[in-house]
């Protein structure tokens, strides 16, 4: 039995999101990422194989490099065919980029020790039709040096209660968050694109488009460069600002080499 560790790219357009889901929406079948590779997995293996994934991302978020593993019986097929052949059972929004043989106790979600997000806004007029299902289009050039400012106080052990959606589950609303930037980068093929990038062990249902909108809303408003710290600060949902929406968010990278925080 091979514990197989697998690097995973999506557009989350057209998903339910990330995780499986058994139940039917309206009697048609709910369409998820781990849903459509475990299929790939099953063509390929003769029989239900699990795929366990690194965190969860909502519907309509994309991954430029999720990470996933699962336990195979086979030993005849050498770990660098492996995204060939799971790739050719897959649709062309997800792809596996890279497979490699880890130890049988790995596990992608726990012994992750953070994620990093990127949040991509548009800042022109009209994003061209290659780029309306992975911007934000916010119009408007944003004071990139105020923004990073306010997302200043984004390091640390955090209390992130005020960006927790309702109905998240979590035991905790404790997380460890390592840093967060907003940089500019060209746009393809015009135009050009302000990234927000966090990185934490983990996050909050929701949370990363909840901090994107609500720093770019202050922003906007003209709001000091305190008022984003007092709105964290306050744990309070209410405060919160809007929430981005779902097509400008990527799950970027998960690490493995850090320090192991809680969860």
């Amino acid at each position: 039995m091979r514990n197989i560790l697998l690097t995973i790219s999506y557009d989350g357009t057209s998903f339910c999101g990330w995780q499986r889901q058994d139940k039917a929406d309206n009697g048609e079948p709910v369409r998820t990422v781990q849903g459509e590779i475990e299929n790939a997995l099953q063509k390929l293996h003769g029989e239900h194989i699990t795929l366990y994934g690194s965190g969860r991302t909502d519907s309509g978020v994309h991954a430029s490099a999720q990470a996933a593993n699962f336990l195979s019986p086979i030993d005849s097929i050498p770990v660098e065919r492996y995204p060939a052949a799971i790739n050719c059972s897959l649709p062309p929004d997800i792809r596996i980029m890279k497979a490699e043989a880890v130890p049988e106790q790995f596990s992608s979600r726990f012994d992750a020790t953070s994620r990093v997000y990127r949040y991509f806004m548009y800042t022109g007029d009209v994003p061209s039709a290659v780029q309306t299902r992975y911007v934000w289009a916010v119009k408007h050039m944003p004071d990139i040096e105020k923004l990073n400012s306010m997302a200043s106080c984004l390091k640390g052990e955090i209390d992130c209660a005020t960006f927790a959606a309702a109905g998240d589950a979590s035991l905790s609303t404790y997380r460890y968050l390592e840093g967060a930037r907003f940089f500019e980068q060209p746009a393809f093929p015009s135009g050009r694109l302000v990234v927000f990038e966090i990185e934490a062990n983990a996050f909050l249902w929701k949370m990363v488009r909840s901090i994107t909108g609500t720093l770019l809303q202050l922003e906007r408003n003209g709001a000091g460069e305190d008022s984003f710290r007092k709105i964290l600060e306050a744990k309070n949902r209410k405060l919160a600002g809007i929430t981005a929406p779902p097509q400008g968010l990527f799950l970027w990278q998960v690490k493995f080499d850090g320090v192991r925080r809680h969860v």
